[in-house]
């Protein structure tokens, strides 16, 4: 014998359903705000208005003919091999984790031999985002690459 099916059968239906899809919101919700280390600009006018600007200074970077390609040694200090920097240059980094709470470091380098540095600093393993910069005089040149 079957049971008839009632308004209170669909109710109940259609008030699980949506129960379930609240909650999976919710908990989806909470693990984006919890994997959100920040904001990227604090004002996007701003940058905006500054942005032509570094295009500019991309351009006048890219044409001093500077490659620098960086590596983790086997102690955690970092290496980089560069290609037609000046030797009185100097190098430094900004290092940030790309996902999970945010994690900031500041690195800078010392000459080793011909256009190879290493860092002072060791850094944790993990996935990086690093802007190296390389100045001399006026002159800037910054690359932002990712390390495993």
């Amino acid at each position: 014998m079957q049971r008839p099916f009632t308004g209170k059968h669909m109710a109940m239906i259609l008030v699980g359903g949506f129960a379930i899809v609240i909650a999976v919101n919710f908990y989806m919700a909470s693990l984006a705000v919890g994997g959100f280390g920040g904001v990227v600009v604090e004002n996007s006018y701003v940058a905006s208005q500054k942005f032509n600007g570094w295009l500019e200074d991309a351009r006048a970077a890219g044409e001093l003919g500077y490659s620098a390609k960086l590596s983790r040694a086997e102690d955690g200090r970092l290496i980089v091999t560069t290609t037609g920097v000046p030797g009185y240059a100097k190098l430094s980094a900004s290092l940030r984790r790309p996902l999970g709470q945010p994690e900031d470091r500041a690195m800078t380098f010392e000459r080793l031999a011909d256009e190879t540095y290493t860092s002072a600093e060791t850094l944790p393993s993990g996935r990086w985002i690093a802007r190296l910069a390389i100045e001399h005089g006026d002159t800037r040149w910054v690359e932002e690459t990712e390390l495993q």
